[in-house]
């Protein structure tokens, strides 16, 4: 696992520490696939891009308060969301931002080291 992110003391939840081909690094587990919120990283089973539904991201999505937005990390290149899942998550006054998994990961530290309340879904790279 190539790792390539410093940790940041003074933000609590996880932190992906790094990644490689196999999947992503977050204070010292490996995950393929990752859902992520301040309070918890969980692996993810997640299905193909074109199939992703509200369902599929109720964990991170019924975080209480709720989510400013979602980083939807799309694998090894960008993509869109499916429209459907972008309209369900805004009716729900939920953003998605979509990037590569890669920049996904390093938003997330970014946005975390802001403290931001977001959640993020980590699709295979």
């Amino acid at each position: 696992m190539a790792l390539g992110f410093e940790r940041n003391a003074s933000v609590s939840g996880p932190q992906v520490r790094g990644f490689a081909a196999d999947g992503f690094s977050v204070d010292g587990r490996s995950y393929k696939a990752l859902l992520l919120t301040p309070e918890r990283a969980m692996d993810w089973d997640a299905p193909p891009l074109a199939e992703l539904r509200e369902g599929h991201l109720e964990t991170v999505l019924s975080l209480d308060p709720p989510p400013e937005f979602l980083i939807l990390g799309t694998g090894s290149r960008m993509a869109f969301a499916p429209r459907a899942l972008i309209q369900a998550l805004e009716a729900r006054g939920i953003g998605v931002e979509a990037m590569d998994s890669r920049a996904a990961a390093r938003t997330w530290g970014i946005l975390r080291g802001e403290e931001r309340w977001i959640a993020a879904a980590l699709m295979p790279l």
